[in-house]
């Protein structure tokens, strides 16, 4: 029979990543994450898996991307101020197509800012922190249940495209507690791909991602975070960089409709919409509700993969709509990659929040009063 629980957010993180084989995390303590390290030290040395706390986040992150090429599931998780400083490591695990999970629980910033209150401001740096064309895919749950349900995706689609893959959501969605059914049996994860005996690590289709043999199952192969050839060696063939680099986006965007697609709420006949992630999204569903009920046809468009952007769902939800009001705790990161989708099909309108708390339904439900009034 499904099991019933009442989970933080967090600690629904670590039950995810738990139940989708991670038997390796490597981190250093930051508010508002920590609670995921300490369920992680306290749940996998009994599943046979091992805990270590590291000097700071970049040895971390270097740690799990040492896992991973040993063929391990591995994870971290941090808070803004960490995952400044595992930039450089996103970069490599990228280039070097080892698949690992990165959590980062946002918090107010820049700098140490707020390390209790919620923020929405690391989105633009979880696709474009590291430096380079490097591929991004980023997930953003809204609820203890999706959390949960995320890190368990998270780690599908890193072994799927060998990539790392970042969840994020706000402090208050990792420490809101709510209800959560799990099934008896967790789906069991299948078993990362392997090359065909003497195929070069590095070789694949354009669309796909490489197959790499963990260490220590009998074959040498090279990793380096610099542009490589099909063995893994440096290389600086022009031909050969492009054809890396590309491949790299390709094997995501090829396949996009794999990744958990947006959530779209009362659409159907809206004559405004809101965009909204994470706890946004929470106080924007009971707006959305409030709304319709005062006889404004309003509706929500949640994504729930940030990275690559819905640009497609946001097209659609433009055409239908007058305009789309994009909430979120900063100060207009999202807005422009709305009215980027939406290609002048609507007017964007923005709700901004970063007092360090979070955006209310009352907020939400003004804002879409006066786009509607705007409208007519």
């Amino acid at each position: 029979m499904p099991e019933s629980r009442l989970l933080q957010g967090n600690t629904a993180c670590a039950e995810g990543a738990l139940a989708a084989g991670c038997r390796f995390f490597a981190g250093y303590p930051i508010t508002p994450s920590s609670e995921i390290a300490e369920e992680m030290a306290r749940r996998l040395p009994a599943l046979g898996g091992v805990f270590i706390q590291m000097e700071d986040e970049i040895a971390s992150l270097a740690a799990v991307i040492g896992a991973a090429a040993g063929g391990r599931r591995a994870m971290t998780a941090t808070s803004g101020p960490g995952f400044s400083l595992m930039q450089e490591h996103l970069g490599y695990a990228a280039m070097a197509e080892l698949p690992c999970v990165v959590v980062n629980v946002m918090r107010g910033g820049p700098s140490t800012g707020l390390p209790t209150g919620p923020s929405q401001a690391d989105v633009m740096q979880a696709r474009w922190g590291a430096h380079g064309d490097r591929p991004a895919i980023v997930l953003a749950p809204d609820s203890v249940a999706e959390v949960r349900q995320l890190t368990m995706a998270a780690f599908r689609l890193a072994e799927r495209f060998a990539t790392p893959v970042i969840v994020t959501y706000d402090e208050v969605v990792g420490h809101t507690r709510e209800r959560v059914t799990e099934p008896a049996t967790p789906a069991a994860l299948p078993l990362r791909a392997r090359p065909l005996p003497g195929a070069r690590p590095y070789a694949a289709a354009l669309d796909e991602p490489a197959r790499l043999t963990p260490f220590g199952d009998g074959r040498r192969y090279h990793i380096t975070g610099l542009f490589h050839d099909e063995n893994g060696f440096p290389t600086e063939e022009p031909a050969a960089v492009e054809a890396l680099l590309r491949r790299l986006h390709a094997k995501v965007d090829a396949h996009a409709d794999e990744l958990p697609v947006a959530e779209e709420i009362s659409l159907e006949d809206a004559e405004v919409a809101v965009f909204a992630f994470g706890i946004g999204a929470r106080a924007a569903a009971v707006a959305v509700g409030e709304a319709r009920a005062a006889g404004l046809r309003a509706g929500l468009l949640r994504p729930r993969t940030l990275w690559p952007f819905p640009d497609e769902a946001v097209a659609r939800a433009a055409r239908r709509v007058s305009a789309i009001l994009v909430a979120e705790l900063n100060l207009g990161q999202l807005a422009g990659e709305v009215a980027r989708a939406a290609a002048g099909a609507c007017r964007i309108e923005r709700l901004n929040r970063v007092d360090g708390a979070p955006i209310t339904p009352a907020q939400v439900l003004e804002a879409l009063r006066a786009a509607a009034v705007v409208a007519r």
